[in-house]
C-alpha cells in the first residue's frame, strides 16, 4: 500500500477539496445511518410491548453515563408520545422520522460520492498529460528502444486500469474506514462483550480477502504486458498494410494477432478468476462471522444475567451486518488496487525515464546564427551500441552547402541529427558560433533549424494547419507566399477546399510530390537560417523531383544548408562535399575534385551513370 499512498501524493493534491467534504459527507452519512438504525429498538419493544418499565426524565448535568442518561430520556419521550397518541400513531410518527432520516443518510453518501468525480476523472486527466508531455519531451533515443503500440497501451489501456482500480478505490478508502469506525464505535457502547467475541474473528475474514489479492498485482503486470503486444500488432499492421497485401501474408498475420490474443485471454483469465472469486468467499466469510456472533449473542440472551436485552441484541446484529459491507468493499480496494499499482509500475517506465538532453543550468543566449558550424573530434555511439561516428571534423561556414553522401549506414543520417541535439555527442563537441551547444537551450538552437525529410512527416489536419505548424499566428498571406516558393501553391488551389482541405493521415490524400511540397513550405514558412535536408527527393519521381528541387533551390539558396542525398545530381554545386564510409569521412571537396581523386565518390557517380 505504500506505493497506493505515493501515487494518492503525488496526484491528489490539487483537490484536496473534493478529498475533504468527502470525509464530511461520510461522517454525517455514518451518523444518520446509526441514527436510523436506533430507532429499531423502540419500534421493536412497541410492537412486541417488551418493556414496562415506567420512565421519568433525567436532567443531563445527572452522574449518570451519557448513554444511559440518553437512552433513558429517549424512551420517556416516546412513552409520553404512546399515551398522548396511542401506539400505533407513535409507531406512524417513528416510522416517518426513519424516512427521513434515511433520506439525509442517502442524500449524504450520494454527495460523498459525486465529489469524489471531479477527483477521479482530474487525476487520470493529470496521469494522462503528464504522460505525453514526458513523451514529447523525451529524446529520440528512447522510442529506438520503445515499440510505438507499446507506448499507447501504457496511455490507454494501463491509465484506464488506473481509474478503475485505484481512483474507484479512493471513495471506498475514504467511506469505508468511517463508516467501520462508526459502526464498530456504536458496537462497543451497545455491548463491549459481544465486540470484543466480535473482533477475535475479523482476521479470519481479513486472511482469506489477503489470500486472494497477493497474486493479483503480478497477474495484472502479465495482462498488461499482453495488451501491449496486441497493441503493438496492430499498429504495426496498419503501418504495414500495404506490405501485407502485396505479399499475400493477411493469414499469417491474423494467425499471430489471434495468438497475441488468446496469450491476452489466458492473463486476463487468471485475473478475473481472482477478481469473481472474491465476492463469495468474503460473503461466506461474512456469514460465517454472524452465525457465530448469532450464537453467542443468543447465548448471553438466555443466560441469567445478560447484559442486554432481545431488542438491543437485534439492534446490535444489524450494525455488525451493516460493518460487514465496508469491511467486504475495504478488502476489495486491497485486491483492486494491486491491479492499479501494476500498471502505475508500467507507466513510471516513461515518467521515470532520464532525459539525457538537457537544458544547461546558465544557457547562453542565441538569438541568431552569426559565424559557423564546426564539429571537432565528434565521435559518437548509440546506448551499448557500436560507434557510429568516429573522429569527425566539419567547418560548415554562414551562408554555405555542405553535402553528405555514402552507402546507407555510414552516420549520415546521425551525424546530421546531433546538430539540433536529439542526441548528444558522446566525445568531442559540436560548436555554433564559436560556442558549444550544449551551452544553450535546446529550444533556442533549434530555433534555428528547418528540416525538409524523406519522409514527409504530416499531420491529419489542413493543408493550412500543415504549413503553419509550429509557426505562432501565421498569416494567410504568409502561408500562400510560403507555398508558392515551395510550388505548392497551385495543386492546392485545385483542391475544392483550397488550404482548408484536410490531407488524411500522414497525408495520405496527397502524392509523395505534394507532400514533400508542403514539407518543404513549412519549412520556408519558419524561415530558419540553417537548414538540414535529408534525402528529400530520393523518393520522387523525375518530374516531381524536377519540382521539389526548384523549390529546394529556393529555399536553399540564402541559408546555410547540410544536405543528405543519395542522388549526386542534387549536390554537384555543393560548397563541399563529404563523403562516408563506416562513420568515418573519407573524401571531401568538390564535385569536380572528388571526381579526380577515383575513390568512393568516383565509384557512387559511376554506378549512377550506369
Amino acid at each position: 500500500m505504500k506505493d497506493f499512498w505515493i501515487i494518492l501524493k503525488r496526484y491528489a493534491s490539487p483537490y484536496k477539496l473534493s478529498l475533504v467534504w468527502a470525509v464530511i459527507l461520510n461522517i454525517l452519512s455514518a451518523v444518520f445511518n446509526i441514527c436510523s438504525f436506533t430507532l429499531i429498538i423502540p419500534i421493536l419493544q412497541i410492537l412486541f410491548k417488551m418493556d414496562t418499565t415506567v420512565y421519568e426524565f433525567i436532567p443531563w448535568e445527572t452522574d449518570m453515563t451519557f448513554k444511559d442518561i440518553l437512552m433513558n430520556n429517549i424512551y420517556f419521550y416516546i412513552t409520553v408520545l404512546i399515551d398522548k397518541v396511542g401506539g400505533s400513531n407513535t409507531l406512524l410518527i417513528l416510522g416517518v422520522f426513519f424516512g427521513f432520516i434515511t433520506l439525509l443518510k442517502t442524500a449524504c453518501y450520494f454527495g460523498s460520492s459525486a465529489v469524489m468525480i471531479p477527483l477521479r476523472t482530474g487525476i487520470v486527466r493529470d496521469i494522462r498529460v503528464q504522460l505525453y508531455n514526458k513523451v514529447t519531451s523525451l529524446p529520440m533515443s528512447f522510442f529506438s528502444q520503445q515499440r510505438k503500440g507499446d507506448i499507447i497501451a501504457r496511455m490507454s489501456g494501463d491509465v484506464n486500469q488506473i481509474e478503475y482500480s485505484i481512483t474507484s478505490s479512493l471513495d471506498m478508502l475514504i467511506k469505508n474506514p468511517i463508516l467501520i469506525a462508526f459502526y464498530f464505535g456504536t458496537l462497543l457502547v451497545t455491548s463491549w462483550q459481544l465486540t470484543l467475541f466480535t473482533l477475535a474473528s475479523v482476521p479470519l475474514m481479513a486472511w482469506g480477502m489477503s489470500a486472494i489479492g497477493k497474486k493479483l498485482r503480478s497477474d495484472s503486470l502479465e495482462t498488461q504486458k499482453r495488451w501491449s503486444a496486441t497493441l503493438t500488432q496492430l499498429e504495426e499492421t496498419l503501418g504495414g498494410l500495404r506490405i501485407i497485401k502485396a505479399f499475400i501474408a493477411e493469414d499469417k498475420m491474423k494467425a499471430k494477432f489471434e495468438e497475441k490474443c488468446d496469450a491476452h485471454r489466458k492473463a486476463i483469465n487468471k485475473v478475473a478468476t481472482r477478481q469473481v472469486s472474491a465476492h463469495p468467499v468474503s460473503e461466506f466469510l461474512g456469514t460465517i462471522m454472524i452465525m457465530i456472533v448469532l450464537w453467542f449473542g443468543g447465548t448471553l440472551i438466555l443466560s441469567a444475567k445478560s447484559p442486554i436485552d432481545a431488542p438491543t441484541f437485534i439492534f446490535y446484529m444489524v450494525i455488525l451486518y451493516s460493518v460487514l459491507n465496508p469491511l467486504k468493499e475495504f478488502a476489495r480496494a486491497g485486491y483492486t488496487i494491486p491491479q492499479g499499482l501494476a500498471s502505475m509500475e508500467r507507466i513510471n517506465v516513461i515518467l521515470n525515464a532520464e532525459n539525457n538532453i538537457k537544458d544547461p543550468e546558465n544557457p547562453k543566449q542565441l538569438k541568431e546564427f552569426e559565424d559557423n558550424i564546426e564539429f571537432r573530434n565528434v565521435c559518437f555511439h548509440y546506448e551499448n551500441g557500436k560507434e557510429v561516428l568516429t573522429d569527425i571534423n566539419i567547418r560548415i561556414p554562414k551562408g554555405k552547402m555542405i553535402a553528405l553522401v555514402g552507402q546507407s549506414g555510414s552516420g549520415k543520417s546521425t551525424l546530421v541529427d546531433l546538430i539540433p541535439r536529439y542526441h548528444d555527442v558522446c566525445q568531442g563537441e559540436i560548436l555554433l558560433n564559436g560556442t558549444d551547444i550544449r551551452d544553450y537551450k535546446v529550444k533556442d538552437l533549434r530555433s534555428l533549424i528547418g528540416n525538409v525529410n524523406q519522409e514527409a512527416i504530416l499531420f491529419n489536419d489542413t493543408i493550412f494547419n500543415n504549413i503553419a505548424f509550429g509557426v505562432e499566428n501565421a498569416t494567410m498571406e504568409q502561408v500562400i507566399a510560403a507555398a508558392k516558393i515551395a510550388n505548392a501553391h497551385d495543386f492546392i488551389m485545385e483542391k475544392e477546399e483550397g488550404y482548408q482541405t484536410n490531407i488524411g493521415d500522414r497525408g495520405a490524400k496527397l502524392s509523395g510530390g505534394q507532400r514533400q511540397r508542403i514539407s518543404i513550405a513549412r519549412a520556408i514558412l519558419k524561415n530558419p537560417p540553417i537548414l538540414i535536408l535529408d534525402e528529400a527527393t530520393s523518393a520522387l519521381d523525375t518530374e516531381s523531383e524536377k519540382i521539389v528541387q526548384e523549390a529546394l533551390d529556393r529555399l536553399t539558396g540564402s541559408r546555410t544548408t547540410i544536405a543528405i542525398a543519395h542522388r549526386l545530381s542534387t549536390i554537384k554545386n555543393a560548397d563541399e562535399i563529404l563523403v562516408m564510409h563506416e562513420g568515418r569521412i573519407v573524401e571531401r571537396g568538390k564535385h569536380e575534385e572528388l571526381l579526380a581523386i577515383d575513390g568512393y565518390y568516383k565509384k557512387l557517380n559511376d554506378m549512377q551513370a550506369l
